[in-house]
C-alpha cells in the first residue's frame, strides 16, 4: 500500500472546511523536506482566510523555490496588512535566475507597496539584469518607490547610475532627495567641483534633512569651494544644519572659519558647543584655547569632554597648522 507524500497529506489538510484545522495544520508543519509541498502552500496563499495565507507565506520564505514567486507578488495587494508585510518578507528569500525574471516582470506591478517590496527583493539578488529597470523606477510617480530605488542602486554599488541618481538631488519628494545625497557620494565621492556644487546648492534645499546631508558630504569633499557657503549655513535655522555645517568646517580645515566657529562655542545648544569644539580641534586653532579653557566647566559632559580633545589637538600642533581644502 502506498502511503501519501506529505505534500499529499497537507493539500488534504487545507481542503478542510474548517479555518482553524487549516490553520492549525500549517502552525504544526515542521517538516518542509518534500520539494512538492511548495504547491499546497502555494494554493493556500489564495486561501479566504487570512491566517492561513499568511502562514503559507512563511512557509513559502522558509522554502525560498522560486515557483512560489509569482503567488507572494499577487500577495502583496492582499486586503490584510499582515498578509502583505509576510509576502513582503517571503519575497526577500528567494534566489536564482527564475525568481529574477519574476521580480523583473513584476516592476510594472500596479501596487507602489509591491513595487517597493520587489525592488528589496532585486537588492538580494543582485542581478545585473535588473539594473535597467531600477534606473526606471527612479522616475516612479510614487516617492516611496524612487526613493528605494536610490537606496538599492547605492547598496549595489553601481557607479555607472550616478548620472541616473544626480537628477533626484532635484526631486520633488524631500527623503528621496536626502536618500540621494548619500548614494551619490557613496557611487561617486563628491571630489568632483560639479558636484561639489551641486551639495552647495543643497544647503539651500527647503528641507533642513536634505542641508543636513549635504553638510556632512560636503564636509568630506575636501573642497575649498565649500567653505564660504559652509560658514554661511552656521546661522541656518536648524540647529542640526549649524551642527553638521561646524562639522564640516573643522573637516576641511577652514581657517577662515575659526571666528565663527568661536561664536559658536556660546551657543546655549550643547550639541553646537560640541561641534564648534570638535571643529576647533581639528583646525588646531591656538587663538581657541581660553574659551575652550572656559568650556572644561560646561554643564554638559560631553561638551566638557571635546573641549578636552579639542586643547589636546591644540597643544599637540602648536606651530603645525594647516588648510587642506581644496579650492
Amino acid at each position: 500500500m502506498t502511503h501519501p507524500s506529505l505534500a499529499q497529506e497537507l493539500e488534504s489538510v487545507l481542503r478542510d472546511p474548517d479555518p482553524g484545522a487549516r490553520q492549525l495544520a500549517l502552525t504544526q508543519l515542521e517538516d518542509l523536506s518534500d520539494p512538492e509541498i511548495v504547491r499546497p502552500l502555494i494554493e493556500a496563499v489564495r486561501d479566504e482566510d487570512p491566517t492561513v495565507r499568511a502562514l503559507a507565506l512563511g512557509h513559502l520564505e522558509d522554502l525560498g523555490d522560486p515557483r512560489a514567486v509569482p503567488a507572494v507578488i499577487g500577495a502583496l495587494e492582499d486586503e490584510e496588512t499582515h498578509v502583505r508585510e509576510a509576502a513582503a518578507a517571503a519575497l526577500r528569500e528567494f534566489r536564482g535566475a527564475d525568481a529574477a525574471t519574476h521580480l523583473i516582470d513584476a516592476m510594472r506591478h500596479g501596487s507602489p507597496f509591491a513595487r517597493v517590496s520587489v525592488i528589496v527583493a532585486l537588492r538580494e539578488l543582485r542581478d545585473p539584469r535588473a539594473l535597467a529597470h531600477l534606473e526606471g523606477a527612479l522616475e516612479d510617480p510614487a516617492p516611496e518607490v524612487r526613493r528605494e530605488a536610490v537606496l538599492t542602486l547605492a547598496y549595489l554599488r553601481r557607479p555607472e547610475a550616478a548620472p541616473a541618481l544626480r537628477a533626484r538631488l532635484r526631486d520633488p519628494d524631500a527623503q528621496v532627495r536626502q536618500v540621494a545625497v548619500g548614494a551619490i557620494d557613496a557611487l561617486d565621492p563628491a571630489g568632483a567641483p560639479a558636484l561639489v556644487q551641486d551639495f552647495i546648492a543643497l544647503l539651500s534645499d527647503p528641507d533642513w534633512r536634505v542641508r543636513v546631508e549635504a553638510a556632512i558630504v560636503l564636509g568630506r569633499s575636501g573642497h575649498g569651494l565649500a567653505v564660504p557657503h559652509l560658514r554661511s549655513a552656521l546661522d541656518d535655522g536648524a540647529w542640526q544644519v549649524r551642527k553638521e555645517s561646524a562639522l564640516a568646517l573643522g573637516r576641511l580645515r577652514a581657517a577662515p572659519a575659526v571666528p565663527d566657529l568661536l561664536r559658536l562655542l556660546g551657543s546655549d545648544l550643547p550639541d553646537l558647543r560640541r561641534a564648534a569644539a570638535q571643529a576647533l580641534g581639528e583646525l588646531k586653532a591656538a587663538v581657541a584655547e581660553a574659551p575652550l579653557h572656559r568650556l572644561l566647566g560646561d554643564t554638559d559632559v560631553e561638551v566638557r569632554k571635546a573641549a578636552t580633545r579639542a586643547l589636546d589637538a591644540i597643544r599637540a600642533g602648536a606651530g603645525r597648522h594647516e588648510t587642506f581644502a581644496r579650492d
